[in-house]
């Protein structure tokens, strides 16, 4: 297989990590005689230094011609302190899932039995998760017009969906639900919200189409609390944007880190496969970053965008063996690990490249 694939480290860690998920495509590509063509770009607070724009024509115009996107993180702390900041590395990340058309985000949770101890709750609450959350990605209230007034007393942020944003990402996730265990937990705030109405009411009519599927509505407030007291009754997680990406953030904390998180925004067109934590200046170049969910989303890359089933497993493999073997990185190291099982970026990159070889 020839696939040409983008590099888009960002900002901060996102440069240390997406160095080993590219090295795991490469080993990938080595040992299954692939050929995999690598070119890069650069997008976030690095391009604002750099041109201005936090997604350049020349980034947009790769992106679009790629056949997949390893993505690393965006932001600065200098734009968190400075709320009136007209640029902003976000808008970048904002831009191109719009102009890819990606609305799905794809959030796996999945825990390895290595690490039930790194999570701040219990094992026997944990053991036996499994998630897969569908967060819809081009509406809601990200993409709704923003206001604020001229004496800066008032501001606002439209929260909108049309049907066809429902209909798009309830089916893919109805899709999924079908290929594991059928059930489907749509998430809203249809009590108080009319997007959350018009989504419920949605959801209900795609529903018929999936008579094998199981569903239940939830609300957010409710989904939070029962995701934290009893994630295993979770399969399949369908919800709008804000409240995606809310409710697996705090669903790192079932996998023990965000370090550990990869997912995957599709949509027709070129996929974007990315971790799920920030760009967390604060250990940027101190070699501390996980590299862990940069190489798992090289395996949802595998399996989504190229359909390399074997491919994609041996890479989660080989991230379970090297967590059977001890080896952790500061965020996933618990009181009894061994000092010397506790590895930067790089020692622990190479780790999983020694498995996939």
């Amino acid at each position: 297989m020839k696939k040409n694939i983008l590099i888009i480290p960002g900002d901060g860690i996102g440069q240390e990590v997406t160095t080993w998920g590219k090295q795991a495509l490469e080993a990938v590509a080595q040992k299954y005689n692939h050929e995999f063509i690598f070119d890069e770009a650069i997008m976030g607070h690095t391009a604002i230094e750099a041109t201005g724009d936090p997604l350049p024509d020349e980034t947009l115009e790769k992106a679009k011609a790629s056949d997949a996107i390893l993505f690393g993180a965006i932001g600065h702390a200098k734009y968190d302190n400075d709320p009136s900041a007209k640029v902003r590395p976000e808008q970048g990340l904002l831009k191109i899932r719009k102009e890819l058309g990606l609305y799905a985000n794809l959030r796996p949770i999945l825990l390895f039995d290595e690490l039930l101890d790194a999570s701040s709750l219990k094992p026997e609450v944990l053991r036996g998760t499994d998630i897969l959350f569908f967060r819809e990605l081009t509406g809601d209230v990200y993409f709704g017009e923003k206001n604020r007034n001229d004496d800066n007393t008032f501001a606002s942020d439209l929260m909108n969906y049309h049907r066809y944003e429902v209909e798009r990402i309830a089916r893919k996730a109805y899709d999924a639900a079908r290929t594991r265990n059928k059930k489907l937990c749509s998430v809203d705030k249809a009590n108080v919200l009319e997007t959350s109405r018009l989504w419920r009411e949605v959801v209900q009519e795609i529903a018929q189409e999936y008579p094998d599927v199981e569903t239940e509505h939830m609300f957010i407030d409710n989904a939070a609390m029962q995701l934290v007291k009893n994630p295993k009754k979770f399969d399949v997680v369908l919800t709008a944007n804000l409240f995606g990406d809310i409710l697996t953030d705090e669903a790192s904390q079932i996998a023990g880190s965000m370090g550990m998180l990869a997912s995957a925004s599709i949509g027709d067109g070129t996929g974007f496969f990315e971790p799920i934590h920030g760009s967390a200046h604060d250990i940027a170049g101190q070699n501390k970053a996980n590299p862990l969910a940069s190489i798992l989303s090289v395996a949802l890359m595998l399996d989504i965008a190229f359909g390399l089933q074997e491919e994609a497993k041996l890479v989660t493999t080989a991230v379970a063996e090297t967590l059977k073997a001890g080896w952790r990185t500061g965020d996933i190291a618990n009181a009894d690990t061994a000092s010397n099982k506790i590895l930067g970026t790089n020692e622990m990159g190479a780790k999983v490249l020694e498995f996939i070889k």
